[in-house]
């Protein structure tokens, strides 16, 4: 298995090298020159394998130059701190049922695939004999999932951006009351979106990226798309577990996904793809309903910072979604001059048309879209404890509040949980009233002094700060 760019500007690579490029040199982003294939006797005799030991079978179709008993090994150490189930399915009534992914060291979904990539960049970096400076931007979940997996390795260094001001009060303090001297928090006067550019604008520039080894492990990076994939995987081999044998194979289950970088879904878009026998994917949006608007008329039109709006469910706080383009470049038949048109066209108008590809989102690859606002969260969240007792986190309702308007009968609906709900009790509180407890290791957290250096929207201060600190 190699990997070519969205762009068409790069030679076919090993997944290992994907891992440490980020952005490929053309800016563009890895794909598969193919899409592997598992067939429903594979999916059957997986039926039986741990977390660990299937996240091994599914990274290993993307990463076929990583050994497997390396993999193993990998996927053994990712996910040993986990409770033995790893992801643990729950229903909350009304024919939907949470998959829970929060259950790793930051309570939010992005350690599925941070835990994985931390060993995994180790393991690479150790073979090539190298260092890595990862320099990556977050809304709030990535950083700290990031920074908790890749604390104190020697080959590493974490330069985490985030938008002062937008993320929660425990988001901050997960993030900024690391003091390990590989780990480095820069808050950027601005929204994630500002962020992000400045990230992109340092991965495009190809001599800064290689003389200061610039990587990057936000959901560009494909080494998560891969492991995101295995709870696809997981959830449809528990929900069939209560199949007869003879039903199972194409028994379709459908997932909604809180979505803001358009990674988690991509990832599912992949293990569709594969072979995991998925109807629909229903993409959740927040007020920031860029995505939902792309895929209910076809035309995508990001928005400025200044039209970033903060809500409650600030991990979606994003307006131009990054891995979006790796599913323009399924959608145009892997045609990757018409991604590159498709690019040009926004930058000279701010939006590009696909209104004439709309009726292909649903029918051809099965996504379909919905919104969510403060007020729904509220609501969501209100009418969720009181059916079933679970309190859900903020993002989880945007996702719980769209399946709703997606159901379909003797389809089970998935809904990804993104986070614990105590990294947002304050919406908690305002929704149901419960104040929420924390452990003592928690409020310990809180109470830590914090480690981050503030910025400006500023490309050279920030080139200067990695220059200054990066690894050599």
């Amino acid at each position: 298995m190699r990997y070519i760019s969205t762009r068409g500007g790069m030679e076919p690579q090993p997944f290992s090298e994907t891992l440490l490029e980020g952005l490929a040199p053309d800016g563009g982003l890895a794909v598969p020159e193919q899409l592997p294939q598992v067939d429903p006797q594979t999916l059957e005799r997986w039926r039986a394998l741990t977390y660990p030991q299937l996240a091994a079978e599914v990274i290993g179709l993307f990463a076929t130059d990583i050994a497997r008993e390396d993999l193993a090994r990998m996927t053994a150490d990712a996910y040993a701190d986990f409770p033995d189930e790893v992801v643990p399915l729950r229903s909350i009534g009304d024919g939907i049922t949470l998959v829970g992914l929060s259950e790793g060291p930051t309570l939010a979904f992005k350690d599925m695939a941070m835990q994985f990539l931390g060993q995994a960049l180790e393991h690479v970096l150790e073979q090539k004999d190298r260092v890595l400076n990862i320099v990556g931007a977050t809304s709030g979940d990535t950083g700290s999932a990031a920074e908790h997996a890749l604390r104190g390795k020697e080959r590493v260094a974490v330069f985490m951006l985030s938008p002062q001001g937008r993320m929660s009060t425990f988001q901050r303090a997960q993030m900024y009351s690391l003091d390990d001297e590989n780990v480095h928090n820069i808050a950027v006067e601005g929204v994630f979106d500002d962020c992000q550019n400045l990230v992109k604008k340092l991965a495009g520039d190809i001599d800064f990226k290689r003389a200061n080894n610039i990587g990057a492990v936000n959901s560009i990076n494909l080494g998560r798309i891969a492991a995101q994939a295995v709870y696809y995987f997981w959830a449809w081999l528990r929900v069939t577990d209560a199949v007869e044998p003879e039903y199972r194979e194409g028994f379709e289950v459908s997932f909604t996904v809180p979505s803001g970088n358009f990674g988690n879904i991509l990832s599912g878009f992949y293990a569709k793809s594969v072979g995991v026998p998925i109807r629909r994917l229903v993409l959740a949006a927040n007020e920031n309903n860029v995505l939902d608007e792309f895929f209910r008329t076809g035309v995508y039109r990001p928005r400025s910072a200044s039209h970033t709006f903060a809500t409650s469910s600030p991990s979606m706080d994003i307006s131009k979604a990054s891995n979006l383009e790796r599913f323009i470049f399924e959608l145009l038949g892997r045609d990757a001059g018409g991604v590159v048109g498709a690019w040009s066209q926004l930058d000279a108008q701010s939006f590009f048309d696909f209104s004439a590809l709309q009726p292909r989102f649903e029918a051809e690859f099965g996504i379909v879209s919905g919104m969510s606002t403060h007020t729904d969260r509220l609501e969501t969240i209100r009418s969720v404890y009181e059916g079933s007792g679970e309190i859900i986190d903020p993002h989880t309702a945007d996702g719980v509040k769209v399946a709703r308007e997606h159901l379909e009968q003797d389809v089970p609906m998935l809904v990804l949980e993104t986070a614990k709900p105590q990294k947002f009790a304050e919406t908690i509180a305002e929704a149901i009233g419960v104040e929420l407890e924390y452990s003592d290791e928690v409020r310990r957290m809180l109470d830590a002094p914090q480690h981050v250096t503030e910025m400006a929207d500023d490309e050279a201060a920030l080139r200067a700060f990695v220059q200054k600190h990066a690894l050599r």
